[in-house]
């Protein structure tokens, strides 16, 4: 699954070259971001885009963005697919928020197989992961979460893993940006659900927010009866 538009050249050339069995690349919609925005977001080098793809290693993600050096607080955000540049958005964010946190930011470039490699070192080196997709309940994330358990990353409690997926709904006609806000899948999304992993009580959810309203107001429900 392409994140930019260099990705997808590199993508249908590697698709292209396998002969020896199916392959499917997940063809984005939308425009592609620009040299600019290439390098300044991505952390690419070009000085202008090649003419052509070149064929990547089956089954191979990679780190797009290492966290902060000697970040007391380390944690990452794994996309497959087009939401890499809000995820790295989000990650500036919050870094910029907690001189604390380092935010690792990679991209996992395919579904299957998965780079379990690359896994283990989000796993090991972070308390956070956060996996970033545009599909639905059921899909990379769930298969990222099935391999950390099976692996043993989850027995010692020492690392939180959440997946973000488009919801389970309908989602209205609309443009693509407003479609990702309602899904819940901008940067400002994924930022905020990592402040809440990294610190419930600060960031709570909204049901958490209503549930505690509901409760106060029993309690001084029950106080007012008893008085």
């Amino acid at each position: 699954a392409p994140s930019d538009e260099l990705e997808l050249m590199n993508m249908i050339q590697t698709a292209y070259d396998i002969d020896d069995m199916p392959s499917v690349v997940r063809y984005p919609r939308g425009t592609g971001y620009g040299i600019e925005k290439l390098n300044s977001l991505f952390n690419y080098e070009l000085d202008e885009m090649p003419e052509k793809g070149k064929s990547l290693e089956i089954g191979k993600g990679r780190i797009v963005q290492e966290g902060r050096e000697k970040a007391k607080i380390k944690v990452a955000i794994l996309s497959i697919g087009t939401r890499l540049g809000q995820a790295l958005e989000a990650a500036n964010t919050l870094e910029e928020n907690d001189p604390d946190l380092g935010v690792t930011v990679a991209d996992a470039r395919f579904m299957k197989p998965l780079d379990i490699d690359l896994l283990r070192k989000l796993a090991d080196e972070n308390s956070v992961l956060l996996t970033v997709e545009e599909g639905s309940i059921g899909g990379f994330g769930d298969h990222v979460l099935h391999f950390l358990a099976g692996d043993g990353a989850l027995d010692n409690g020492d690392l939180k893993v959440r997946p973000m997926v488009l919801p389970d709904a309908f989602i209205e006609t609309a443009a693509q940006s407003e479609q990702y806000d309602a899904a819940g899948l901008n940067a400002k999304h994924i930022a905020s659900t990592m402040a809440r992993l990294l610190d419930p009580a600060k960031h709570p959810t909204i049901v958490e927010v209503t549930q505690q309203l509901e409760l106060t107001t029993i309690t001084k429900k029950s106080e007012a009866t008893v008085a």
